[in-house]
């Protein structure tokens, strides 16, 4: 694991709040095959190496929040204080879990929606593919994170740009040959086709499904909002808004489904990471969700996300990048 180095200080004059500063040291892997060695095409395979960033990178200050929440379609302002503490008590359970957490710097041009790393890039067998996403406050996420990536020697395959639009928290891997991927507000029908360019050397299978309208663009609506694998034959979804093509993938492939609960779905249900096989954290505040993860013989962890997952409407998967499973 990185040794991590915390400073307790403020952000300067102006702010009204200080921040836990935490300084990680610059690690660089050399091995230009270091993804390739390790499973990266998979959702449920214990997880050994997983990026995040903490709230303190990416809230910056208050007048940061105070400025930025509202644009981002934030429910209200995040309290970044509670924040720090709920987001070093989750990185414990990725970490308790078997899993080395790195960390992101701080970025010029990325604000509050930085916390959310999955989004901006796709993690491959044969590296990272950049993402530009669909929510253009969000564009200089992706090209931040190939910055830090080249930095730690982690290879970029490829990237998304151009007319062409990708959000990661619309593509699940069924297997590590076919990546489903939504079709929607943030993920274009040209990001699609670039992604399933930049696939297809891999051997792997790109199928497209369209997500619908449910509260139009201005709302975050990802694949990932209504579909969670929980082991290789194992879903948790909201049925609901499960498009009919991907209900129809999973049947053909013999996968249980546990559906969540109308009732949870705003507060997250449905949003939950596989640390390894039906062993799984959630968002707290889902009772019913849990009881029936359990009932599937479930392992579960829970996390108070109340700062870090729902004003900005992103759950345990969108708070981490996985680099490699195995």
């Amino acid at each position: 694991m990185e040794s991590i180095f915390r400073q307790e200080r403020g952000f300067g004059a102006g702010n009204n709040v200080g921040f836990a500063r935490v300084s990680t040291p610059s690690r660089r892997c050399n091995d230009p095959n270091f993804l390739m060695k390790t499973i990266c095409q998979d959702m449920v395979a214990p997880l050994k190496s997983v990026v995040v960033k903490r709230p303190e990178e990416a809230f910056r200050s208050s007048a940061a929040i105070e400025t930025e929440w509202k644009a981002l379609n934030y429910l209200r302002p995040p309290d970044p204080l509670l924040a720090g503490h709920q987001h070093r008590r989750f990185v414990s359970i990725l970490e308790d879990a078997g899993a080395e957490v790195r960390y992101l710097p701080a970025a010029e041009g990325v604000g509050l929606d930085s916390l959310y790393v999955r989004d901006p890039v796709l993690i491959t067998d044969a590296g990272a593919i950049i993402l530009q996403t669909g929510k253009a406050a969000r564009r200089r996420e992706g090209p931040a994170i190939a910055e830090t990536f080249r930095d730690w020697g982690i290879p970029i395959l490829g990237k998304v740009d151009g007319e062409a639009t990708a959000e990661a928290g619309d593509m699940v891997w069924l297997d590590s040959h076919t990546l489903v991927v939504g079709r929607g507000f943030r993920t274009n029908a040209a990001g699609i086709d670039r992604l399933s360019t930049l696939l297809r050397p891999l051997g792997v299978q790109v199928v497209p499904v369209h997500l619908p309208y449910w509260n139009g663009a201005a709302e975050v609506l990802h694949l990932m909002s209504f579909l969670s694998p929980i082991d290789t034959d194992f879903a948790l979804v909201y049925r609901k808004l499960l498009p009919v093509t991907v209900f129809e993938l999973l049947s053909e492939r013999g996968t249980r489904i546990v559906d969540v609960p109308d009732a949870e779905y705003d507060s997250m249900g449905c949003n939950v990471l596989a640390l390894s096989p039906r062993n799984v954290v959630m968002t707290g505040g889902n009772p019913l969700t849990r009881s029936r993860l359990e009932a599937a013989g479930c392992q579960v962890a829970e996390i108070d996300g109340s700062e870090i997952c729902l004003p900005g409407g992103g759950g345990p998967t969108c708070l981490t990048l996985p680099l490699w499973r195995g």
